[in-house]
């Protein structure tokens, strides 16, 4: 089974061809970093008539890539939910169109789901990892930090998420309030491989939950600096990103783990942005090793927004059966359930 991916949730304009749901035929991404780096952050309005722009010819480009014409896939497979209204409801309406247009099959996908398919992709040349459910998936990027227990692709089970800001969110304006760029979670990286000496901040204890909360330790960060006055914090710079990187990605990594233990499964896969940290990968690793869980990790390439993982989505729901209505909102899509209890 072949299928077209797109992908326009946020400031990506992708698309992709995969092939059963692990081989990629092609990805295409359109990025928008340049426009939205002089505000230090993405403009929604900005972000949904650039994906206007060049979704056509973003589409034309993943199927050129792939060596095959729309008629020559099974389906369509679009993200509808979470993200920009503006920026999603580009997508799906091209989505429907090019759908209509070759008789084809659509299906909605949610990005979240998207991004725990991203690990079953193969790296560039290599054999697809076999991940198969049950497992715990870690999704951490600039919108989203949610642990989700997978029995079955169609019925992913939330068991924790961010009370607060979501991981890459916080990673982004503390990058922005220390000076450091945009995009910021890779800029303050870049900055904390200079510290000497990691400054220590205060993680939120929540108990036995399995939530994160990230407001607390960025407010830390913020009285801390305006202490410091801006001389010492210049100075101190990579060591201020260097704590706060290990604040953040620490209870990432513990939380995984333990949801894990809790469910009584023996995989953990991780994807979005914040997936790509090389201490959040290390620390993972680490975790996982010392409680014998199989850690699989989105390839670095698909950890930011990408078609890729939403093709390989909606190879998974269409080979089940699932479709979409043209006339309506692709309802197969629903919000991921929040565990009882």
């Amino acid at each position: 089974m072949r299928v077209l991916g797109i992908e326009t949730s946020c400031d990506e304009t992708a698309a992709a061809v995969v092939e059963d749901a692990r081989v990629v035929l092609s990805d295409v991404v359109g990025t928008q970093v340049d426009l939205h780096a002089r505000y230090g952050g993405v403009v929604p309005e900005i972000a949904s008539r650039r994906h206007l722009e060049v979704i056509d010819d973003v589409i034309a480009l993943a199927l050129d890539h792939a060596g095959i014409a729309l008629r020559d896939v099974e389906g369509l497979a679009v993200t509808t939910r979470p993200g920009l209204i503006g920026s999603l409801v580009v997508g799906l309406s091209s989505a429907k169109a090019y759908a209509w247009a070759a008789s084809k099959p659509i299906v909605g996908v949610h990005h979240i789901v998207a991004h725990l398919s991203a690990a079953r992709l193969a790296e560039s040349g290599g054999e697809p990892p076999p991940v198969e459910p049950p497992f715990v998936g870690l999704v951490a990027s600039g919108g989203h930090s949610d642990l989700i227990l997978v029995r079955d692709w169609l019925e992913p089970e939330l068991v924790g998420e961010t009370r607060d800001d979501a991981a890459g969110e916080a990673l982004d304006k503390v990058a922005r309030h220390l000076g450091l760029g945009y995009p910021g979670g890779p800029a303050l990286e870049a900055a904390a491989r200079g510290s000497t000496e990691p400054v220590e901040f205060p993680v939120a204890d929540l108990g036995d939950s399995l939530d994160f909360s990230f407001s607390g330790v960025k407010t830390a960060v913020v009285r801390l600096t305006a202490a410091l006055g801006p001389d010492d914090t210049l100075r101190r710079r990579a060591d201020l990103a260097a704590g706060f990187q290990a604040a953040v990605v620490g209870p990432l990594a513990r939380n995984a783990a333990r949801a894990c233990v809790a469910e009584g499964v023996d995989l953990l896969i991780a994807g979005g942005g914040v997936a790509a940290n090389a201490l959040l990968r290390s620390l993972l690793a680490d975790e996982c090793a010392a409680a014998g869980i199989t850690l699989a990790l989105a390839p670095m390439r698909y950890c930011t927004d990408n078609a890729a993982m939403v093709a390989s989505a909606g190879c998974e729901l269409l080979s089940r059966g699932r479709r979409d209505d043209l006339l309506l909102d692709c309802e197969s899509t629903g919000p991921i359930a929040r565990r009882r209890g």
